[in-house]
């Protein structure tokens, strides 16, 4: 089981902003995507294909969509691309997509998603992945993208990881034809608590501030307390014996000093437009797991109490 390369059947559970614009770039490259979506966006879909905006040229394309995994069926490789905070009702929807060749990437945010998709499927089918792009769902059928970042950073997260695995090459060599940056990886889990370790402070301070990082950043005394909560985030990472780059704090203050003075997290946008935040799986993960090892996080742990009692919106 597991070890023949994954075809080009492809199915997009969480057809969105992130999952969405893969999706579409992989049928323009040929491949077959099923697309799994509901209410005013599967309408649109279905109506008028789904249109994507994007400094790198705009283009639509007719999908197959559904809201019914059943009518999919098995497929060859599913893209998890929901919001977390959509797990209890996407994770059920898994089990109609897969048999025994299938392989699920997940790339949700923070460093739970892994886990929770193998309770469902099994941990020989789960690959983990961090993605690396700004893009929206500004209408219905609509993604606009800003700027032209489209990279994702895959690899094993279970098993024996001594090498970059035949199945994560072939999936690679997938994909990155549909012109999406793709970085394979021996182990996926040090990349994705590097991301964490910057996404974690970068959505607490812009959210609980309801600002963007420009006014944030320039305050000397916010930046101390903002490099503070990267630490405390980075040692629990070392505590879970996770071996995240010894430059990661460093490589973060330089990509903090050139951001844009207007950058927004998704956090801070959905909290102002009344919409559910990610907040237990981006801070409250690393509450819960300083907690378990005995690693103080005490300005994550603040920040997330801020921002808990919005974690379902308005």
């Amino acid at each position: 089981m597991m070890n023949s390369p994954p075809t080009e059947h492809f199915a997009i559970l969480g057809s969105g902003a992130v999952g969405g614009y893969y999706g579409a770039k992989l049928v323009r490259a040929g491949h077959r995507v099923s697309f799994l979506a509901r209410g005013a966006h599967l309408a649109a879909m279905r109506e008028r294909g789904l249109q994507i905006c994007s400094p790198l040229g705009d283009f639509t394309v007719s999908v197959e969509v559904t809201d019914d995994p059943s009518l999919v069926g098995p497929v060859d490789v599913v893209l998890f691309t929901v919001k977390t905070y959509d797990n209890d009702t996407a994770l059920p929807m898994l089990a109609p997509l897969v048999d025994d060749r299938t392989v699920v990437l997940t790339l949700q945010n923070g460093v739970d998603s892994s886990e929770e998709v193998a309770g469902v499927v099994g941990e020989a089918h789960v690959l983990g992945g961090a993605t690396y792009i700004a893009t929206g769902l500004s209408a219905p059928g609509l993604i606009e993208q800003t700027g032209t970042h489209r990279k994702i950073v895959f690899g094993e997260v279970f098993g024996e990881r001594s090498r970059v695995s035949d199945r994560v090459a072939t999936l690679g060599r997938l994909m990155e034809p549909a012109d999406i940056e793709i970085e394979t990886v021996v182990d996926a889990r040090p990349r994705l608590w590097e991301k964490l370790i910057y996404l974690c402070p970068f959505a607490a301070f812009t959210g609980a501030a309801r600002s963007p990082i420009g006014k944030l950043w320039s305050d000397s005394g916010t930046q101390v307390r903002f490099m503070a909560a990267v630490a405390e985030v980075e040692a629990v990472a070392r505590a879970e014996g996770v071996d995240v780059s010894v430059t990661v704090a460093r490589e973060i203050r330089e990509y903090m000093d050139a951001l844009p003075a207007a950058t927004r997290s998704s956090m801070l946008i959905d909290l102002l437009q009344g919409k559910r935040t990610e907040v237990e799986a981006l801070q409250g993960t690393i509450v819960r797991r300083g907690q378990a090892l005995g690693v103080a996080t005490p300005i994550v742990t603040a920040l997330y109490e801020v921002l808990r009692p919005y974690a379902r919106g308005k």
